[in-house]
């Protein structure tokens, strides 16, 4: 890997014929497009912009936050289990964000909890110490939770 190197995506929104704009009544509905024309439903979260100012079906800035941390954890901790000789089955992680006010009165993601739950599978499967010193390389490895304020939580289950 280069020492440095840049990531893309193109946030595409635009004003409806019938909006006002400056009465603040306007979508927040906008695209999100990635390499490989790979293109995103997105909006302002309902929990901040009541619909029918915001879409509900698409994904918000916090929810794409939380999953862009849990998915470079389970991307790392792929790779060490495999280094490591064990197979896995199955990620699943039912990640939570939580969002509240910070120390300095200010709306911000206070932390986020990565729930993995693992499905193992081959002759030799990991103890719960392996489980956890696999989450803990991880953890350690992924760029996005060293990059981020909030405290990054890992919950595992053990290993079943």
């Amino acid at each position: 890997m280069s020492a440095q190197h840049d990531y893309h995506a193109i946030v595409h929104w635009q004003r409806a014929a019938d909006e006002v704009f400056t009465d603040g009544r306007y979508s927040r509905g906008h695209r999100w497009r990635f390499d490989g024309d790979l293109e995103v439903p997105a909006s302002a979260s309902p929990q901040i912009v009541p619909p029918p100012h915001s879409v509900a079906a698409a994904v918000d800035p916090e929810e794409a936050f939380v999953a862009a941390l849990a998915s470079c954890h389970m991307l790392f901790f792929l790779s060490h289990a495999a280094r490591a000789g064990f197979v896995c089955e199955r990620y699943e992680d039912a990640a939570v964000g939580t969002m509240g006010r910070d120390v300095d009165g200010r709306i911000a993601m206070l932390g986020v909890r990565l729930r993995p739950r693992i499905t193992w599978g081959g002759s030799r499967q990991p103890d719960a110490a392996a489980v956890a010193r696999l989450h803990e390389r991880a953890h350690h490895d992924c760029f996005l939770a060293r990059s981020v304020r909030c405290p990054v939580v890992v919950e595992a289950e053990g290993a079943r």
